[in-house]
C-alpha cells in the first residue's frame, strides 16, 4: 500500500512539460493548440491513474480488514471473475447495475448527451 501511495504521490507531484502559467508565444497557433491538447490529455490520464491507484489502495485495506470481495451494498460475495478483472470493485454485478440504473434515472436528459443544463 505504501508503494501505491508513493506511486500515486509521484503521479500527482510529477511536473508537466512547461510551467503551468507559461504563456510564451508559439511560432504557430496550431502548435499552441497541439501542446495545450496534449497537456489536457496528460492531466486527464494522470487523474485517472491516481484515482485507480487510490481505489486499489482501498481494496488492499479491505483485504487486510477481511472485507475484500464482499459487496458493500448487499453483503454477498463478489464473483471471483469480476474481482480478477477489476480488483478495486466494491459491488457485485447486480448491485452495480442497480446503482447505474438509479443514477441514470436521476440525471437530466441533457447531461446524458453532453448538453449543458439550462439555468432558471
Amino acid at each position: 500500500m505504501d508503494r501505491l501511495r508513493q506511486l500515486g504521490g509521484a503521479v500527482v507531484i510529477e511536473e508537466f512539460p512547461g510551467a503551468l502559467g507559461d504563456n510564451s508565444p508559439f511560432a504557430d497557433p496550431t502548435e499552441e493548440i497541439q501542446v495545450h491538447g496534449e497537456r489536457e490529455v496528460s492531466f486527464a490520464t494522470r487523474s485517472l491513474l491516481v484515482e485507480r491507484a487510490n481505489r486499489l489502495a482501498e481494496a488492499l485495506e479491505r483485504l487486510r480488514e477481511g472485507e475484500y470481495g464482499t459487496c458493500e451494498e448487499c453483503g454477498e460475495p463478489i464473483a471471483p471473475a469480476r474481482l480478477k478483472a477489476m480488483p478495486e470493485v466494491t459491488t457485485c454485478v447486480r448491485c452495480q447495475d442497480k446503482l447505474e440504473r438509479s443514477a441514470r434515472r436521476l440525471e437530466p436528459a441533457g447531461v446524458l448527451f453532453g448538453e449543458p443544463e439550462e439555468e432558471d
